[in-house]
């Protein structure tokens, strides 16, 4: 067997580039969110709306993927999936969860922990029907997660779908939609010279906004 430790090891570099201090910041986090993404997408990162998403069974087993954020504001963070899938079922389950956001170019990280909840279904319909038609037949033809036979049962699936929707308006799946993680906890990381890093948390306690500054 291989052995990659050394390489593993030796792969470092040092974060310079901006601060993170607390008479800059924002008085609560989704204002905060909006300035950093804003930088984000101005600075031009390529997928700045790409979170890993991690959930967690009734039995704690964890698990984590990458998904898109949708929109975002003072009540939570919106993303859409199949609630089929296993981070749908899971979040059935339980429903807390936590996302985290790395801008490597920018040397910043974003964590958000809270509770989720499904969005409404007029809320979920308004945002399919801004979906590209591919990914509308997408959502139709792919039961996510589930195990399937090849690459082939998949694009005949997606074939059958396209067939039965030629021509019509594509509806959205009573088994796809939103939710919506209303934030408990919000962390922003600044990376820093010799690993002492900023680290601003805000903490909801009643209703209201607490921040602090953890050690790196």
């Amino acid at each position: 067997m291989m052995e990659h430790k050394q390489d593993v090891e030796a792969l470092r570099r040092e974060y310079s580039r901006l601060t993170l201090m607390e008479e800059n910041i924002a008085a609560n986090p989704a204002e905060q969110f909006a300035v950093w993404f804003r930088q984000a997408l101005a600075a031009d990162l390529p997928d700045a709306n790409a979170m890993t998403l991690a959930t967690a069974n009734t039995s704690g087993k964890p698990s984590a993927r990458i998904v898109l954020l949708k929109g975002f504001d003072q009540s939570g963070f919106r993303f859409y999936t199949n609630y089929q899938s296993r981070k749908g079922q899971e979040l059935e389950e339980n429903p807390q969860a936590s996302a985290c956001f790395f801008w490597s170019e920018l040397e910043r990280q974003i964590r958000i922990e809270g509770q989720t909840e499904k969005l409404s279904r007029e809320e979920s319909t308004a945002y399919f029907k801004k979906r590209p038609r591919l990914s509308k037949l997408g959502a139709w033809a792919s039961s996510q997660s589930s195990e399937v036979d090849s690459r082939e049962t998949l694009e005949q699936n997606f074939e059958k779908i396209k067939s039965r929707f030629e021509d019509k308006e594509i509806p959205v799946p009573d088994f796809w939609g939103g939710y919506l993680l209303i934030p408990a906890r919000v962390e922003f990381w600044q990376g820093r010279p010799g690993r002492l890093h900023d680290r601003i948390v805000y903490s909801r306690k009643n209703d209201r906004w607490a921040t602090a500054r953890l050690s790196p």
